[in-house]
C-alpha cells in the first residue's frame, strides 16, 4: 500500500476540510491510501513543548511521516502571499531527510485557501513547491483537462487546488474546488503508484 502524507496546517477549518477532500481523492485509487498529518501552533517565546498527541483533530506530523510517505499533498492557508509560519517551520526542521534525500523522486501537490480573491493564493502554492524542490520531489499541479479549471468562479489554479473563503469565512467550499481537490488527491494517488512499482 503506497501511504501518501496529507499534510496541512489550518487556522479557520478551510485547509483541514480540503486535506479531508484531497485524502478521499487518494483514498479512491486504488492501492493509495491517505495519511491525515497536521503541525502545531509556533509562538514567537516557546515556552513548553507541544504534546505530540493534539487534544482533537489530525495527529502531529513527525519527520519518520515524511521521510516513510510515498506522496506529499501540502496544504496551508495564505498568508501574505506566502506558507503559514507553522507548517515552514517544521519544513524547515526537515534538513536531515534533504541531507540523506529521503524524500527525492516522490510525487507532491500543494494547496491552500485565502480570505480574499486576490488574497495571494496563487503565490503561496509556488512559495510552498520551492522547498519540495530542494527536497528533490516531483511536483504536480492541476492540468487544464479538468473542466473545473475553466468554470470555476473562485478558487481553483494550475499549481493546485485553492479555496477563497472571504474574511469571515462565510463561503463553504465551493462544488468546483471540491471536485479540483479530490482530482489533485487522485493524480497524486495515481502517479505515486507509478513512481512506486
Amino acid at each position: 500500500m503506497n501511504e501518501i502524507l496529507v499534510l496541512y496546517y489550518s487556522k479557520s477549518g478551510s485547509v483541514k476540510e480540503m486535506a479531508s477532500l484531497v485524502s478521499r481523492g487518494i483514498n479512491s485509487v486504488d492501492g493509495a491510501q491517505a495519511k491525515i498529518r497536521t503541525v502545531p501552533e509556533i509562538f514567537p517565546a516557546i515556552v513548553n513543548k507541544t504534546a505530540s498527541i493534539p487534544d482533537s483533530g489530525s495527529l502531529y506530523v513527525t519527520l519518520d511521516d515524511l521521510k516513510n510517505c510515498s506522496g506529499l499533498a501540502l496544504g496551508s492557508p495564505t498568508r501574505f502571499g506566502n506558507m503559514a509560519a507553522p507548517l515552514k517551520y517544521f519544513l524547515e526542521t526537515a534538513t536531515p531527510l534533504w541531507l540523506e534525500g529521503s524524500l527525492e523522486n516522490k510525487p507532491a501537490c500543494v494547496f491552500t485557501s485565502s480570505s480574499s480573491l486576490h488574497g495571494g493564493n496563487e503565490s503561496t502554492l509556488l512559495s510552498m513547491q520551492i522547498p519540495l524542490f530542494h527536497m528533490g520531489m516531483i511536483l504536480l499541479g492541476l492540468p487544464y483537462s479538468l473542466p473545473q479549471l475553466a468554470s470555476t468562479t473562485s478558487g481553483g489554479t494550475p499549481y493546485g487546488a485553492s479555496h477563497v473563503s472571504t474574511h469571515k469565512n462565510v463561503n463553504s467550499i465551493s462544488d468546483e474546488e471540491k471536485k479540483l481537490c479530490i482530482a489533485q488527491g487522485v493524480r497524486l494517488g495515481k502517479i505515486s503508484l507509478k513512481l512506486n512499482r
